[in-house]
């Protein structure tokens, strides 16, 4: 080997070994934030455009992401410390601060505003209405839960006794139901997707209803942390519900081609066609907001819903359960 080559190798050796060590100081730059997330479904593709256009990144936030199946479960694991954000129905963050935790959660930034699932049948039914659900048995979500409350919900508005003029079987776990119901004995269940898609393309079942268009704007799901890590972490806080904003701009100004794409690598097992006639789905009954900020009118109606459901041991104050600082400061970024 030539004497000048090798004195360019020597010379470019420091500058390769200087660009490793800026390369990894700047993967290591990333803040960790565990995420226990609900539930992981379509409905929540804004979170996962977030995280596939890397805007926890931009943020410089190192995300992990954990399925926590069901709202009790996620904020166990929140109030327990092994999770930094949970993601649920704000009324686990009411039942908690009722049953006199000292370190309650906040919620801090809202996803959702219509309910996500959707009424699944054995047949089609183009002309169905709540009426038909007389007498039936339903494959239904657990009691005190979001799911559960709001299809109550939307008996009572359509004048059926959820007690008396049907049958609720609530006995299955959360995310079992789908799997279920083809050897059950219920008419109809209630399902989120991509499920509700799963069962219709086994010929297993049919939507009838999206609970979401029947019930009206409700606050869903939001994003919550104990008061003690959002005192401590703001940055942190204020970081996640930007890149949580950015991932609504981009589905509230996208096709739902465009969406599924790319949000398919958080569902391998689902067709991409499929995931866009979800989407669709989703854009079409406007289930998105355009920004997180989590009003008093939503949590007055949350508690309301809970009120009905005979779940709310007692109503609690906005102010101490919801921060809108950091969702109003992520509604400006341009």
């Amino acid at each position: 080997m030539k004497l000048s080559l090798l004195r360019g190798l020597a010379a470019a050796l420091p500058l390769l070994f200087l660009a490793g060590c800026q390369e990894s100081a700047g993967a290591n730059s990333l803040t960790p934030v565990t995420l226990n997330e609900v539930a992981h479904s379509i409905f929540y593709a804004p979170q996962y455009a977030a995280i596939e256009l890397g805007y926890f990144e931009e943020e410089g936030i190192d995300l992990t992401l954990v399925n926590g199946a069901g709202a009790d479960k996620v904020m166990t694991a929140l109030v327990s410390g092994d999770a930094d954000i949970g993601f649920m129905g704000s009324e686990a963050s009411i039942y908690t601060y009722a049953g006199g935790a000292a370190d309650w959660a906040v919620n801090f930034a809202q996803l959702t505003q219509r309910a996500g699932n959707f009424l699944v049948g054995r047949t089609p039914q183009p002309d169905f209405s709540w009426d038909l659900l007389r007498g039936k048995t339903v494959l239904g979500g657990r009691a005190g839960g979001m799911p559960q409350m709001v299809f109550e919900y939307i008996l009572k508005k359509n004048g059926l006794d959820p007690k008396t003029d049907l049958s609720i079987d609530q006995s299955i776990s959360f995310g079992l139901t789908a799997a279920a119901f083809p050897g059950s004995e219920a008419d109809y269940t209630v399902e989120f997707e991509p499920y509700a898609t799963a069962l219709e393309s086994e010929g297993s079942g049919y939507v009838v209803a999206s609970l979401g268009t029947d019930s009206g704007y409700v606050p869903y799901t939001a994003y919550s942390a104990r008061q003690s890590y959002i005192e401590e972490h703001p940055e942190i806080i204020q970081s996640f519900t930007n890149a949580i904003q950015k991932g609504l701009a981009y589905v509230n100004s996208h096709s739902a081609q465009e969406i599924a794409e790319t949000i398919q690598p958080q569902f391998p097992e689902t067709d991409l066609e499929d995931i866009a006639i979800i989407v669709d789905r989703y854009l079409q009954q406007d289930t998105w907001k355009e920004d997180t900020i989590f009003t008093k009118e939503s949590f007055d109606l949350l508690q309301n819903i809970l009120e009905e459901a005979g779940e709310l041991p007692r109503r609690v104050p906005y102010e101490d359960l919801v921060t809108t600082e950091f969702s109003e400061a992520a509604a400006d970024l341009p």
